[in-house]
Formats: structure tokens, C-alpha cells, sequence
């Protein structure tokens, strides 16, 4: 019988996973699903199970008016100490528990092609779970190491993604090279600095290959964030005027509105004493139109659908330098024009962020842009322009190239066999 390993990128927005043979030494095929899990608010509708994951989850979601439980960005979750776990259908699941339901999916599909329970897996990890904690950081691959063993998997190795999209980049090179690799997913960017050479491809001792690894916890999710703030928050009452006692006009909690913007501090609105205050602020605003849009939103769980419109303006803004952020749903009505350079703008933090941490880190490490022969980047967030941008302008005789932005790191993750010598 064929041996066969998985190399799982576990992301914050999409998840793939790399079938490889390991006697024909060859990836058979990719899987890329969304990191994306929709309890229905009736169970019954998802028989046999009560969930569904990654496409079919936002179409189930969306097809039941956007009601029930729908669970994005896990992976943020994997490092937070203060998340035990959280009740869904009268059933408790925790951090791994979640994210096993994700592993479990690829897993049924990949033993699906190749007709084979496979237990032997390579599963990323970024460089830091968490910027500022070595504990939180232990938590979190503790959490995911868990996850694997309930979906299936008896063996189960650890290797930094942006050290897997590297080996992915090492199988298109002719000779040696030294290379910063540049993972930007949703939720990290993560840098690696290592020697490649095509005449170690499928070695079984690369430590001494890896020079640095470092990484900071900003990613896509971060821009998105950004981009709810500046542009998103202004069309759901930031800044909305309130006169709870006669004479005496106080602004809104500015707290609201910060919590709008990151999917996983939606959990704010859930309690009851908040949604009353929410009424009190809309009452003694006159019932502002703009703040009822805020009230819309939570009541009806439209987050998701809203982060979509966010997401594929700033797709579009990839390759073209105007696009809307339009969003119409039970009469939120959004409709503006963003200019690339408007889109620049709001990022610009992040974006001056990661190029700080780029400077720290070569600095750090004593690396120098004349010992670097190439840059690779990887992940959806490198497509961004101003991500881009940074790093030609920053390495400007250096030649930038990427791989599949969606599959480098699984397929990389699937050539790092060698961690089972």
C-alpha cells in the first residue's frame, strides 16, 4: 500500500491541505476550503451532522437568513487564554474542538482520493500565534496539536509556514540561493530567512539551512479591520449625538464601534445589558437613522455579509485603482467610491507596522539586503499593492516572486517529511 503524508495549512481565511506520495515523492492533488463553520439554528436541517464547513457553509448561512451560529477566523482564537470554549446546540466545544472540525473535513476529502485513512500529517504553524506571549503562543500550538488528534491524526509534526511555502519555492529554483520568505495570511505576517539549494530538496536534515524566523500579528484580517473603522463605522453611528438628561449632548461610547470592526469581538453584543443600552443610546439620539444601522446589524447577525463587501473591495483594489464598498441589505444602504490611494491610506499603520518589524527583524538577525538573492511571498494578504510596494521599494534590486497564494505553504508543508527522520 502507498504511504502517504499531509501537509495542512491550517489558515485564518482559507485552509489547504497537499496530498503527497511519498514513494513517487510527488504531490498528488490540493484541497483548499474556507476556515469557515455554520451551525444551523435547527440541527435538523444539517443531518447527519449539525454543521457544515467552508463554502457550504456561508451558502447554508445565507440560505437560513443569516441565523444559527457561523464561526470565522478560529485560528485568532487558538492563543486566547480568556476563550474556553462556547455552547452551541446545547453541546460545549472548545478551541480544538472547532478547529478539529475544520481538520476533520480535509481529512474525509483527502482519504476520500486517495482511498486510505492517512494518520501522518506536517501541519503549519505561524512563527508567533501571539506577538507579545510565550505562554499564549505554547497555548495555542498545544490547542491545534489536540485538534489534530481528534480529527484523526496519530502523527503529527510542526513546521513554520513561511518555512513551507520556502521548500514550495525551492522546487522551481536551478541553483543556491538565500531567501526572505514572506508569509502574509489573515491574521500574521511572517518572515523567514534561509538558505535554498535544489540539491536538498527531500534532505532529511534542514536545520542548519534555516537562519532566522521571525513575525507579527498583523495580517488581512488587520486591513479589514482598518478599512471598518475609517470607512465601515461613519454608516453605523460613530459619532452619534445623545441627550440622556435635558441640555447634556454626550457622544456614543467610541468602544462600539471598535467592536464592529474585528469578527471576534462581535461576542460583545451578545448580552443582555448591552442590547439595552444600545436602545437607550438609539432613543436619546432621536432614533439617528445611522445608529438604527448599528442596531441592524447585531440583531440580525449581518457582520459576515458586511466583512464580504470589505473583502471584495479590497480584491478589486488589487488590480484596479477605483472600486465601491457597497453594501444593501434590510436598509443598510452603503455606496462609496474608494480610490486606491484612499485604501493606502487607511492601511498605512499596518503597513508602516510590518515594515518597522522588517527593519527590527533584519536588524536583529544581521542580515543585510546584499546577502539576500530573492524575496518570495505568499498568502492572499501579498497581493495587496501597498504590500507590494513595500517590499520593492524596500529591496529594490532584489527580485520579488511568488508562488499559488493559496497552496505554497500546504505544498511546502507536504515536502517537510524529513521532520519524521
Amino acid at each position: 500500500m502507498n504511504k502517504f503524508l499531509y501537509g495542512i495549512d491550517f489558515g485564518t481565511t482559507n485552509s489547504a491541505l497537499s496530498i503527497f506520495d511519498e514513494e513517487k515523492k510527488e504531490i498528488i492533488t490540493t484541497i483548499i476550503v474556507p476556515s469557515l463553520i455554520y451551525f444551523p439554528q435547527d440541527p435538523a436541517t444539517a443531518a447527519p451532522l449539525n454543521y457544515v464547513i467552508g463554502e457550504q457553509a456561508i451558502s447554508a448561512y445565507l440560505e437560513d437568513g443569516m441565523k444559527g451560529r457561523f464561526i470565522k477566523s478560529i485560528k485568532q482564537i487558538l492563543s486566547r487564554s480568556s476563550f474556553i470554549e462556547t455552547r452551541i446546540q446545547n453541546k460545549r466545544y472548545n478551541a480544538s474542538d472547532l478547529v478539529a472540525l475544520i481538520l476533520k473535513d480535509l481529512k474525509a476529502k483527502a482519504d476520500e482520493i486517495i482511498g486510505y485513512d492517512c494518520q501522518k500529517a506536517v501541519i503549519g504553524r505561524p512563527v508567533f500565534f501571539d506577538d507579545d506571549s510565550t505562554l499564549k503562543d505554547t497555548l495555542a500550538q498545544t490547542r491545534l496539536n489536540k485538534a489534530a488528534e481528534i480529527a484523526g491524526f496519530t502523527e503529527v509534526r510542526f513546521q513554520f509556514e513561511p518555512i513551507g511555502a520556502a521548500f514550495a519555492y525551492e522546487k522551481t529554483i536551478k541553483k543556491k540561493e538565500k531567501v526572505l520568505v514572506a508569509d502574509l495570511g489573515g491574521g500574521t505576517t511572517d518572515f523567514t530567512y534561509l538558505a535554498l539549494d535544489p540539491a536538498q530538496v527531500g534532505s532529511k536534515d534542514r536545520r542548519n539551512d534555516m537562519i532566522a524566523t521571525g513575525g507579527i500579528y498583523i495580517g488581512g484580517d488587520s486591513l479589514d479591520s482598518a478599512f471598518m473603522w475609517d470607512k465601515g463605522t461613519p454608516h453605523f453611528g460613530k459619532n452619534t449625538l445623545y441627550e440622556a438628561t435635558p441640555g447634556k449632548v454626550l457622544t456614543v461610547p467610541i468602544s462600539l464601534f471598535a467592536n464592529i470592526c474585528s469578527w471576534d469581538q462581535m461576542n460583545f453584543f451578545n448580552g443582555l445589558r448591552i442590547k439595552k443600552d444600545l436602545q437607550d443610546y438609539y432613543y436619546y439620539s432621536k432614533n439617528d437613522r445611522k445608529f438604527k444601522n448599528l442596531l441592524t446589524l447585531i440583531d440580525n447577525n449581518l457582520g459576515y455579509s458586511l466583512f464580504q463587501a470589505i473583502e471584495k473591495t479590497k480584491i478589486e483594489l488589487s488590480d484596479q485603482p477605483v472600486s465601491r464598498f457597497a453594501y444593501s441589505n434590510m436598509e443598510i444602504e452603503i455606496d462609496d467610491q474608494i480610490s486606491i490611494d484612499q485604501y493606502d491610506a487607511v492601511i498605512q499603520k499596518d503597513i508602516k507596522k510590518i515594515s518597522v518589524y522588517l527593519d527590527e527583524f533584519m536588524l536583529k538577525h544581521e542580515i543585510k539586503a546584499e546577502d539576500i538573492d530573492s524575496l518570495f511571498l505568499t498568502g492572499g494578504t501579498s497581493m495587496v499593492p501597498a504590500i507590494k510596494a513595500l517590499f520593492s521599494e524596500r529591496f529594490p534590486h532584489i527580485p520579488v516572486n511568488s508562488g499559488d497564494n493559496f497552496q505554497s505553504v500546504a505544498k511546502g508543508l507536504a515536502y517537510s517529511g524529513y521532520l519524521f527522520g
